[in-house]
């Protein structure tokens, strides 16, 4: 039971990573690109859909790496797990305090309504983002090498 824990935990927030990797450095340079006001709607677009399922996946790969812990401490590789479960915290955290407010205005923004800054903004957002994804991929790298 605790090796299909372990699994589905790595393939969870392996996923997840690639999810918010693509956001960054496939998806926000393709919506850059866009003509005209696209670009701001396809982001706008985005943060609603994402801005839905990505909490319950922060949270839910929380939990699953501090089940893992709890599970397999007396297993090797427990302190990994813990070390991937801070991490996984602190993209909690990064999320809420950093990005969350910042997508909450602009997923409302259309061309007529957004703010004079609103470029600054997703500029701000996407600086967030890479810091939140350089961190989820250090706590996928701890579950993958927890493990192994």
């Amino acid at each position: 039971m605790l090796t299909a824990l372990e699994v589905f935990t790595t393939v969870a927030v392996g996923l997840m990573v690639g999810v918010e990797f693509s956001v960054a450095f496939v998806m926000n340079p393709i919506f850059g690109a866009l003509p005209e006001d696209s670009g701001q709607l396809a982001r706008a677009h985005g943060g609603r859909m994402l801005g839905a399922v990505m909490p319950f996946w922060y949270i839910g790969s929380l939990v699953l790496a501090a089940i893992w812990a709890v599970a397999g401490r007396d297993h090797g590789g427990t302190g990994l797990v813990v070390a991937a479960g801070a991490l996984l915290l602190l993209g909690v955290l990064m999320s809420v305090l950093l990005l969350v407010p910042i997508n909450n205005r602009s997923k409302t923004w259309t061309p007529e309504n957004r703010p004079a800054d609103w470029k600054e903004q997703g500029k701000r957002w996407d600086g967030y983002h890479y810091a939140r994804v350089a961190v989820i991929v250090a706590a996928f790298t701890l579950l993958v090498t927890a493990l192994v």
